[in-house]
């Protein structure tokens, strides 16, 4: 009896350290806090006022190896397809390390992230870099703080893009506004470019699209209250559900998900950025409730 208690006890026991080396917790009640997974820098949770406002996919893989399905997804140093290495390149499936501890600064709580390149990075993409990544939780909002800086003598350019899932009740229901008169590039259309005609754009089918040059605000009725995004050095928006046929063909996407979930994402990705040597530039996103 005794052997039996002491093995459940070390299998908890592992399985907590386990826990807690591969991710970390913001916590400023146990209404408000946010999860994030070291793997990718991605996160994962971000319970606001109780409510849980991010999407993660039930079949979700948590390997350490493959893009979590879900949360807010890192995308460098190229959005979409890469000839040089994975779709939205690497970063969202690299280890990022603690940089700053987490520490509470008025009524918020923050941590810092990094990753630098390495061997793998630079046999895909031969230059130095760091990327900083400041998570602060406030009561009602989340802001994420991308901070790219070029380590190297060579400067080079670069898309980026917080990849942010919103969990919703019905997608139906959602409206995304602050868009209307924007060019947009539809890639459901084989990327033809089109003009937003409408003031509010509602789900009601496959949806892949990149707005160009939008607003630094825009708002997000998600059917029982309105998100609104601020953001700064982040001029685009992808807004993306799979739908009902593209949703059968993920493995880590349940078949009835798309109806939970809509991907509202602030990008620098139509045009790219350019860092010469000791350059740096914060992607800056705040979402609040």
């Amino acid at each position: 009896m005794d052997y039996m208690f002491y093995t459940k006890q070390k299998v908890l026991n592992e399985k907590l350290k386990e826990k807690m080396e591969n991710k970390i917790c913001l916590e400023l009640d146990t209404q408000n806090k946010v999860e994030v997974f070291f793997h990718g820098a991605t996160i994962t949770s971000w319970v606001c006022d109780g409510k849980e406002k991010i999407f993660l996919s039930s079949k979700s893989v948590f390997d350490n190896k493959k893009a979590i399905r879900g949360g807010i997804p890192i995308v460098f140093p190229n959005f979409g397809p890469w000839e040089k290495g994975p779709q939205h390149g690497f970063a969202r499936i690299k280890r990022w390390s603690l940089k700053d501890s987490m520490r509470k600064i008025d009524d918020k709580l923050r941590v810092v992230l990094f990753l630098k390149d390495d061997e793998e990075t630079r046999a895909l993409w031969n230059y130095n870099f760091e990327l900083e990544y400041e998570i602060i939780l406030g009561l009602k909002t989340l802001e994420t703080n991308l901070i790219v800086k070029n380590t190297g003598t060579d400067e080079f350019d670069f898309t980026a893009l917080l990849h942010t899932y919103f969990k919703v009740d019905d997608v139906g229901k959602v409206s995304i506004n602050d868009l209307n008169g924007l060019n947009y590039i539809d890639k459901v259309k084989n990327g033809i470019s089109e003009t937003e005609s409408r003031e509010a754009i509602t789900i009601d089918q496959e949806i892949d699209r990149i707005y160009k040059s939008t607003k630094d605000t825009i708002s997000i009725n998600s059917g029982d209250e309105i998100l609104t995004m601020t953001k700064n050095n982040l001029p685009d928006i992808v807004i993306w559900n799979p739908w009902i046929e593209k949703s059968k063909k993920m493995s880590d996407f349940d078949d009835e998900e798309y109806k939970r979930m809509i991907c509202v994402e602030a990008g620098r990705v139509y045009t790219k950025c350019i860092l010469k040597q000791n350059e740096k530039i914060t992607l800056a996103q705040k979402i609040q409730v």
